[in-house]
């Protein structure tokens, strides 16, 4: 029966569902001449027409069974990537709009468009109804959208039939409206771009849009004449104390050197968030991204699908001057998508290449990372900025570990092109910010190759979690204002010498007379702050009332004008010199704030290495007397906030110090991205927290904090309980004593 009712359907050429009596459909396959079919499951109590089939692959790959498969990552094969061209089945689907299970024979007609994506009719033709043209979930634009007929416009004569099994607001499916094509770029080889064998050499990246740039610098250069829009790099000086003994000398006295990027002036709302509008770049430099993407065979099912959604999210915030290239990895590696700028055209390519992603085979991040720096180097065209995303879910087996499981090494560096090595020597500064996916990753591999190539390294716990992960880093990555920040420091009294320079992970050096120093800070997101503490030997001095003690200087990039930039004004730290003071000396807040950053951060490392070496006992014990000795601080006493955070973020990482299994599940991760968040003083996402003292969300700027936003916002229905949140930064602004 049911194929005679395809056949009367097709023959009178109605691209429309039709009513069918209540009997069992015979299974027949849909008429593969037609591009757009329907497919009917059969129920009990009604017959719904249920969805399209298109050439899209399906989120959820399964087996030819129709039974959901989740394998983990197997060993690998020569199999290599595998793209699919054709719809699986799924027996479990979820309707991104209402979060409801989708089953054949529940009585719900069921709509999949032909990005893959399926969705509860009556959910979607709510939506599209209002004019909407594009994916909720992946926000590909959408050649053919449903909607519902009144009751007019059903066929002469009949009713509309409402059996009492049919849920009534079940309205009758009609035929999809048939968008027009937008209009392709001719110098596009769309055809040709995601199934021709790859090319030898990465040069055939977009080129950069000249004439918008032009159009932009005249546009900062007026807004920046008008009212200022993007200034220079604020820099604040703090002495330990503002008063040292003339008779006595101080050793280790700590200077706080705080920088503070402009902001941008791309639009704010009526609630001051920043307007991430594509045509809104005149305020930021251009990104040139590449995407590394892990589609080995443990990222099936919800893994894959959440992070084709966290990818739509991305290609849509990158404007028409950002490019975009897109690697997918499993055995091997493969460019799905070049160098391209996020122009309309630009964005539905990259879509349709995240959207052919499946997932089968090893996991080989050496490769994909090659494969990677690759694109960068072999660029013919550079934007100002350039980022790589590197996510993965499960551990190397191929250059940390070989196929068969032997000869085990730790040497993570190999797993990172020298090219964008920090120390590589090749002049790139291309950080590869690193997102460790679920319970399995390798979190020692993925932590390092972000801290030798100067990224950061995030732990997505929660599945949930990965597009708010993406949005807090694009919300950065979107919004550089400065790059090859440096710091000079140097000493203005003749018997003073420069002790330690405490800076993280960023380079420093000290001249071999200890009399001057630097601090590479790099890049600067708007708005971005760097504190770093700089100790010295305060001599005896009964000469005068006051002593000088620093000079410190700031040079960088502006990325608008691109142009060096040098702060001629030095900031001259001076402290009184009396001859007796009466009473305890007050300590500076700010610098006491940021010992307490600096010591958590110290007994965090050194409890992971405790932990690494199997004693678990000495490392909660570690954790336990930092956290003890910030309790007892100026700081805490005062109830500063980055204090009693850092306490709770210690706490926290003792329960996942509990024992052996929590630790290698968890733990590790948590504590890696802990340590890359403070080492680079950059927000990082980690772990499920959702306790509003955790250090989360340190270091987010305004940006992020807008991006992640946004992130959760964007749903349509009711949206899952989300763990990532928007919360102040830390640290708080420090006020000039």
């Amino acid at each position: 029966m049911g194929s005679k009712w395809r056949k009367a359907k097709l023959a009178l050429g109605f691209n429309m569902c039709l009513y069918v009596p209540h009997q069992k459909l015979e299974d027949s396959s849909p008429a593969s001449s037609s591009s757009t079919s329907f497919k009917h499951h059969h129920d009990a109590a009604a017959n719904v027409p249920s969805r399209f089939s298109s050439d899209a692959v399906p989120l959820s790959p399964v087996s030819p069974s129709g039974n959901e498969c989740r394998p983990t990552t197997p060993t690998p094969s020569s199999s290599g990537l595998r793209v699919s061209k054709s719809s699986s089945k799924s027996s479990k689907r979820t309707c991104s709009i209402c979060l409801t299970a989708m089953k054949p024979g529940q009585g719900h007609a069921i709509f999949t468009a032909e990005c893959s994506h399926s969705f509860h009719f009556h959910c979607i033709t709510s939506n599209v109804k209002h004019g909407s043209q594009i994916c909720p979930v992946c926000r590909a634009k959408w050649k053919e959208i449903p909607f519902q007929s009144p009751a007019s416009d059903l066929p002469s004569g009949r009713s509309r039939i409402n059996p009492a099994d049919w849920p009534r607001d079940d309205a009758w499916m009609t035929v999809v409206r048939r968008l027009p094509s937008p209009r392709l770029d001719s110098t596009r080889q769309i055809s040709s771009l995601f199934h021709a064998s790859e090319r030898g050499t990465f040069d055939d990246d977009e080129v950069l849009d000249q004439q918008h740039e032009t159009t932009e610098e005249n546009i900062f250069a007026k807004d920046a004449t008008k009212n200022n829009s993007i200034g220079a790099i604020e820099v604040k000086t703090y002495p330990e104390v503002s008063a040292v003994p003339r008779a006595t000398c101080h050793n280790n006295f700590a200077i706080l050197i705080h920088l503070k990027a402009p902001h941008t002036s791309g639009g704010l709302n009526s609630r001051n968030q920043t307007i991430f509008s594509p045509m809104t770049q005149n305020s930021r430099a251009p990104v040139d991204l590449v995407t590394v993407l892990d589609v080995s065979g443990s990222m099936a099912g919800t893994k894959i699908a959440l992070l084709k959604r966290a990818m739509g999210f991305v290609i849509q915030h990158l404007g028409p001057s950002d490019r975009l290239s897109v690697i997918a990895f499993s055995s091997t590696a493969r460019r799905l998508f070049p160098l391209r700028r996020m122009t309309d055209t630009g964005r539905q390519e990259a879509l349709q290449a995240v959207n052919s992603l499946t997932s089968n085979g090893g996991t080989n991040i050496a490769e994909g990372l090659r494969k990677g720096a690759k694109v960068i180097v072999d660029r013919k065209w550079k934007n100002p900025v350039g980022s790589i995303i590197l996510l993965s879910d499960g551990q190397d087996t191929y250059t940390v570990t070989s196929p068969s499981g032997a000869h085990s090494r730790t040497d993570y560096k190999s797993l990172l092109p020298m090219s964008i090595q920090r120390d590589g020597g090749a002049g790139l500064h291309i950080p590869v910010h690193a997102f460790g996916f679920g319970a399995d990753h390798d979190a020692a591999s993925m932590h390092s190759i972000s801290e030798i190539s100067g990224g950061t390294f995030s732990f997505i716990e929660a599945e949930g979690v990965i597009q708010d992960a993406f949005a807090q880093c694009i919300g950065g990555l979107l919004s550089v204002v400065v790059q090859e920040a440096c710091v000079k420091v140097e000493c203005v009294h003749p018997n003073l010498l420069i002790n330690s320079i405490k800076a993280g992970s960023y380079r420093t050096s000290v001249t071999a007379d200890e009399k001057a120093g630097s601090i590479d800070v790099g890049d600067l997101y708007a708005e971005e702050e760097r504190d770093f503490l700089v100790t010295v030997n305060v001599p005896v001095d009964e000469s005068s009332e006051a002593m000088s003690l620093l000079k410190v200087r700031c040079i960088y990039r502006d990325l608008i004008s691109k142009e060096m930039v040098s702060l001629e004004e030095a900031n001259e730290v001076k402290i009184q010199r009396p001859t007796i003071i009466i009473g305890q000396p007050v300590v500076s807040m700010e610098v006491d704030r940021q010992r307490n950053r600096l010591r958590a951060a110290e007994a965090m490392a050194e409890a992971r290495a405790a932990a690494e070496h199997g004693d678990l006992t000495g490392a909660v014990s570690l954790l336990e007397s930092c956290r003890r000795a910030l309790s007892e601080t100026i700081c805490a006493q005062a109830g500063d906030r980055l204090c009693v955070a850092l306490c709770a973020e210690l706490k926290e990482m003792q329960e996942r110090m509990a024992n052996r299994r929590v630790y290698e599940s968890s733990g590790r991760a948590y504590v890696l991205s802990g340590l890359s968040s403070h080492s680079w003083q950059r927000a990082t996402a980690r772990g499920d927290s959702t306790d509003s003292t955790s250090l989360v969300q340190a270091y987010q700027t305004p940006t992020m904090t807008d991006m992640v936003t946004r992130s959760q916002t964007m749903f349509f229905g009711n949206p899952p309980q989300r763990k990532l949140r928007q919360a102040q930064s830390f640290p708080a602004h420090p006020q000039p004593r």
